[in-house]
């Protein structure tokens, strides 16, 4: 599929999630769409009825407590439910994906990174399917300093695809900068094919040269931002500032406020 192709599909998928669906037809509609994506009715906080578009669906919210955090104050907190790709250490200033295909973090960050002292630090890559909750939330207490919109292509962030091309760094993202007092994380929202659009927070979106800088705070578990169709996150920690979790690997599902790495204790 060419580029204008993805983009006139992209455009029609956004016009087409957004149109209201009649109340009569939501039960119908909402119900065989999550039978085909395997989705959870039953942890949605809204009556279905209540969602006026597709899109308003995709981007459910879920009952309290559906996703209780992990009680160590320490835990770098999964940010989303999703599927792990990845978990590495930062060499050489990159970071490893599916079938040992590497990308630059300069690139993928849109120079986000710069002064930060990234070598030897880790990174997560998550990737989040049709069926999984697609809001993104604080994985521990932090200033969001930078946002920046990145405009890029529309390509599938489907496991299969990222083995056979690059992805990552081509797609449409945002790279959020995070301030955390062990050291400055980064958290990156690619976009994928269809929609493709990326919500912060209290942020409007920016294309523009210079990132925003909001200055807002997030307390851990907080929403901070959403994904409007399918999509992929990488989380990247400074060197010494967090681990990932041992046992953590590719292929695991993980859950919205679960373990996947900690800060080191003080000594």
């Amino acid at each position: 599929m060419t580029r204008c192709a993805r983009r006139a599909l992209s455009r029609f998928m956004g016009w087409a999630t957004d149109r209201r669906v009649p109340r009569c037809l939501r039960g119908t509609v909402y119900r065989g769409f999550a039978r085909h994506v395997g989705a959870d009715l039953a942890e949605v906080r809204l009556a279905i009825e209540e969602f006026p578009s597709l899109g308003a669906f995709f981007v459910r919210e879920l009952k309290p407590g559906a996703r209780p955090l992990d009680p160590d104050p320490l835990a770098v907190l999964s940010p989303v439910d999703g599927t792990v790709q990845t978990v590495c250490t930062i060499e050489r200033g990159t970071i490893l994906q599916a079938k040992g295909r590497s990308y630059s973090l300069a690139e993928l960050a849109g120079g986000l990174d710069v002064g930060l002292d990234l070598e030897g630090g880790s990174a997560w890559t998550i990737y989040l399917s049709p069926r999984d909750y697609h809001r993104i939330h604080a994985p521990f207490d932090a200033r969001l300093t930078a946002a920046r919109w990145i405009d890029g292509e529309r390509h599938s962030v489907a496991p299969a695809v990222l083995e056979r091309r690059r992805v990552l760094d081509v797609n449409e993202r945002c790279v959020l900068r995070l301030e955390h007092p062990r050291g400055t994380f980064l958290l990156v929202l690619v976009g994928a094919l269809n929609v493709g659009r990326i919500r912060v927070v209290g942020v409007e979106p920016s294309y523009a040269t210079e990132p925003v800088r909001p200055g807002s705070s997030f307390a851990r578990g907080a929403e901070l931002a959403r994904f409007e169709m399918g999509s992929t996150i990488v989380l990247v920690a400074p060197r010494g500032a967090a681990t990932p979790r041992a046992e953590l690997a590719p292929g695991e599902t993980v859950r919205l406020g679960a373990r996947i790495g900690a800060f080191a204790r003080p000594s």
